[in-house]
C-alpha cells in the first residue's frame, strides 16, 4: 500500500513539475500561464495531450518535437523528475497531512524561483509577494508553526526577521562594496521563507544558504578569474537551504544539540 501511495505522490509531483516548466518559461516574460496551450518553442506546433505526459513523452519522443524534430531541452523532464522526487521526500517526512501540502507548495515555488534566478538573475515578485500572503494565510493551519494564533504570530515574526535581516545585509553590503550586493528579490524571498517556516526555520535556512554560498563562491574564485567580479544569484542558495531544512531539519537540530551536549 505504501508503494502505491508513493507512486501516486510521485505522479502528482511529475504533473505539477510539468506545470512548473510553464511557469519558469512564462513568468519572466509576463505571459499568461494558461493561454496559449503548450506548444513547441521552435515551430510553434501545439503539443498534443499524448505528447505531454510528464517524463514519459520525452522518453518516447527521444527528446525531440514530433512535428519539426527539434531537440527539446532535457531540463523539462529533469524539472518534472525533481519535483516528483521532492514531493515523495516531503511525503515520507510529513505523511498525508496538510503540512505536506503546504510545504509542497513552498518547494514547488522555490524550484521555479531557482531556475528563473539562474537564467535571468531575477526573482519575480509574482511569486514572492503572493507567497508572503499565502504563507501568512496558511500559518494557522501549519502544525510546524504551532497552529492557530501561535502559528500566525510565528509566521509574522519570521516574515519580519527574514525581511529586516536581509534588508540590513543588503544595506551593509552596499556600504562596504559600494555596489548592490543583494537584490530586492532576495529580501522578499527571505520574508516569504520566514512566513512559511517561522523565524527559527528561516534562520537555519539562511545559515545553510550562506554556508553553501560561501563554499561555491570560494570555489568559483579559485577556478576562474571571472568569479571575482561576477554576481552569483543567491536565490538558489536560499531555496536549497530551505529545502534541506524541510527534509532534514529535525535531524540537523538533533545532531546540533548532541554536539552541544558533548562539549
Amino acid at each position: 500500500m505504501d508503494l502505491v501511495i508513493h507512486l501516486f505522490v510521485l505522479c502528482l509531483g511529475l504533473a505539477i513539475g510539468s506545470f512548473l516548466n510553464v511557469c519558469i518559461y512564462r513568468l519572466p516574460a509576463k505571459r499568461s500561464l494558461l493561454r496559449p496551450g503548450s506548444h513547441c518553442p521552435h515551430c510553434g506546433s501545439p503539443i498534443r495531450p499524448y505528447d505531454n505526459i510528464p517524463l514519459l513523452s520525452y522518453l518516447i519522443l527521444t527528446g525531440r518535437c514530433r512535428q519539426c524534430k527539434a531537440k527539446i531541452s532535457i531540463r523539462y523532464p529533469l524539472v518534472e523528475l525533481l519535483t516528483g522526487l521532492l514531493f515523495v521526500a516531503l511525503f515520507v517526512v510529513y505523511g498525508p497531512t496538510l503540512q505536506f501540502l503546504i510545504f509542497s507548495l513552498l518547494v514547488a515555488s522555490l524550484l521555479v524561483i531557482t531556475l528563473i534566478d539562474l537564467d535571468l538573475s531575477i526573482i519575480p515578485d509574482r511569486i514572492t509577494l503572493p507567497g508572503i500572503v499565502i504563507g501568512l494565510l496558511l500559518s494557522p493551519f501549519s502544525t510546524h508553526l504551532g497552529s492557530g494564533v501561535r502559528g500566525i504570530t510565528t509566521a509574522a515574526i519570521g516574515l519580519a526577521v527574514g525581511g529586516i535581516l536581509f534588508f540590513l545585509i543588503a544595506l551593509l553590503g552596499e556600504l562596504i562594496f559600494k555596489k548592490e550586493s543583494m537584490g530586492g528579490g532576495d529580501i522578499k524571498l527571505a520574508a516569504m521563507l520566514g512566513a512559511f517556516l517561522g523565524w527559527k526555520g528561516a534562520l537555519v535556512s539562511f545559515f545553510l544558504a550562506f554556508f553553501v554560498g560561501a563554499i561555491v563562491g570560494g570555489v568559483m574564485v579559485l577556478v576562474s578569474s571571472k568569479g571575482r567580479g561576477s554576481r552569483i544569484p543567491f536565490g538558489p542558495f536560499l531555496a536549497l537551504g530551505a529545502t534541506c531544512y524541510l527534509l532534514l531539519g529535525d535531524l540537523m537540530m538533533k545532531a546540533y544539540w548532541l554536539y552541544v551536549s558533548l562539549l
